[in-house]
């Protein structure tokens, strides 16, 4: 307990000596509010694979490994706790100017130690939690895929960083989500999407989050769910399902021109195909704090290109 009080005396006590010492006052705020704040309680999370990881104090240097998880950090209000990134977390800009240590799937395990982190954030298909753990690195690994998924990681995450209106962050998206299905007519219902994630082909299925915010916008998936959430579609099963409106990303219209029988697909001959940047690509695959976005650049594209009256 001495040594407790001593260490929240040193925290809370500390003053920048600059206008460069800002960024790490911020830091040192943070920690002095969540130890001294009565956080100092041990609290255990169990992520994805079952495993339970227990926080004496809470995690003050995170690496990410996934950028959704990077994102919900950064929603959680904690962005300056993180110290690395894998190479595709890009938002917030902040998170730019973070050392990489490569992909999800392939992260340079020297590098990771080397930020000396109180924390690694991965998805349950990274590999190497083992050889972390291993090295005296805590993990916690969580992989959202659904609606339900973002809400129950959001949750977790806040509960490990100490952060304890994560519930309230679900229901500002939930609500947003909401109120881009209620911006759209009633007749979009009729309307009949297909949402290609890359040029493989391949599409979001009603299982998928993405597909889970279609259902929630009215609309129909020309993809079914016994395909699964993203299948590897024969390109011919498109142009059967002859879709009224076409969602996809600059990479896939590069070779929509390209396969045979979709230039006769009524979406295409109507032009109400709606093409998205990378950067919109990244917020509706993503499936984390920014859906509800997804769901506004969505319902723009179905008011644009469909013909729905407001």
């Amino acid at each position: 307990m001495v040594r407790h009080v001593e260490r929240c005396t040193a925290i809370l006590g500390a003053r920048p000596a600059g206008a460069a010492a800002m960024a790490r006052l911020r830091r040192i705020l943070v920690a002095g509010v969540l130890i001294c704040g009565g956080a100092a309680h041990a609290v255990e999370v169990t992520d994805d694979r079952g495993v339970t990881v227990s926080f004496a104090q809470p995690p003050m240097r995170i690496v990410s490994l996934l950028p959704s998880l990077t994102e919900t950090v950064c929603e959680l209000g904690q962005c300056a706790r993180l110290v690395g990134v894998d190479r595709y977390s890009n938002f917030p800009d902040s998170v730019k100017k973070l050392p990489q240590v490569g992909g999800g799937l392939d992260p340079n395990i020297e590098a990771i130690v080397a930020l000396k982190p109180d924390l690694v954030l991965m998805a349950t298909s990274s590999r190497v939690g083992d050889r972390l753990q291993s090295l005296g690195v805590k993990v916690l690994a969580l992989e959202p895929k659904t609606h339900a998924d973002v809400k129950r990681v959001l949750e977790k995450v806040g509960q490990a960083l100490g952060v304890p209106d994560a519930a309230r962050v679900w229901r500002v998206i939930d609500a947003a989500t909401q109120a881009a299905a209620q911006s759209l007519p009633k007749n979009s219902s009729n309307t009949r999407v297909y949402f290609e994630v890359n040029p493989g082909p391949y599409g979001a299925g009603e299982v998928s989050f993405i597909g889970e915010t279609l259902t929630r916008l009215g609309v129909k998936n020309i993809i079914p769910a016994n395909l699964g959430p993203f299948p590897k579609l024969n390109p011919e099963f498109i142009v059967r399902a002859n879709p009224d409106l076409i969602m996809i990303g600059q990479r896939s219209l590069d070779s929509m021109g390209q396969r045979p029988g979709w230039a006769g697909m009524r979406a295409v001959r109507e032009q109400r195909v709606c093409v998205f940047t990378t950067a919109q690509s990244d917020v509706l695959v993503r499936p984390g704090p920014r859906m509800a976005e997804g769901a506004r650049l969505m319902a723009k594209c179905l008011i644009d290109k469909a013909g729905l009256a407001r």
